[in-house]
């Protein structure tokens, strides 16, 4: 139970870290004046982010008071790093592809944490957590559900105020209907693969709970 605790204090860590950095981004957009500041809560990162620093809480006191994690903590954990995860890689190819074009983009520290420094060790200690839970198959097509309602509610308000989150939603932005559907088919695929890989992590990590071994509460 001592490293549970551990894992349970870094848990917490990790959700007061996220909360700080969504305040500093949450700022630092409102001070930029333009609807993208305004529009804060519009971006997958945000949201996901948000469910993450709820995850963490809940995780702490798992982590605090039991010896396993219960099923559907690490299923929603696994879901919600998918969506960070995929969230940074495409913020990463933002980023690239604003220097390819020679476009400026400010990339502040609050933005690094949450794209990817969060994520990735995030990722890592969920692996490395004692008593995890075996997370299903049905977390790939799961992973998807929430990314294509964000997509179309996206998709639907875009038009109405002038303003994308993501560049390649816009297709004022891209070539046409073909690369916008060519990016979002390869973003979905991201997003599918990591939760593949998720899962996969979860059946061999040799610090996942097992399935013989009962629950402690």
């Amino acid at each position: 139970m001592k490293s549970r605790t551990l894992f349970g204090a870094l848990r917490l860590a990790t959700a007061t870290i996220c909360l700080i950095a969504l305040v500093h981004r949450l700022l630092w957009g409102l001070g930029s004046q333009t609807i993208a500041g305004r529009n804060f809560f519009a971006y997958l990162t945000v949201e996901s982010n948000c469910m993450l620093v709820v995850l963490m809480i809940v995780g702490a006191m798992f982590g605090f008071r039991r010896a396993v994690d219960p099923p559907w903590f690490s299923i929603a954990l696994s879901l919600v790093l998918t969506w960070t995860t995929t969230a940074g890689l495409a913020f990463a190819l933002i980023v690239w592809q604003a220097g390819v074009r020679g476009i400026r983009i400010d990339v502040p520290w609050s933005d690094q944490v949450l794209h990817f420094w969060l994520p990735a060790l995030t990722a890592i200690a969920w692996v490395l957590t004692p008593g995890h839970g075996r997370v299903t198959w049905w977390i790939v097509p799961g992973s998807l559900a929430f990314p294509l309602v964000w997509g179309g509610v996206t998709m639907w308000r875009g038009p109405r105020i002038g303003w994308y989150p993501y560049y390649f939603l816009d297709l004022r932005q891209v070539s046409g209907v073909g690369e916008f559907l060519a990016t979002s088919a390869i973003a979905l695929a991201i997003f599918a693969l990591i939760a593949a890989l998720l899962a996969l992590i979860s059946r061999i990590s040799p610090y996942r709970r097992r399935a013989d071994t009962p629950p402690v509460p």
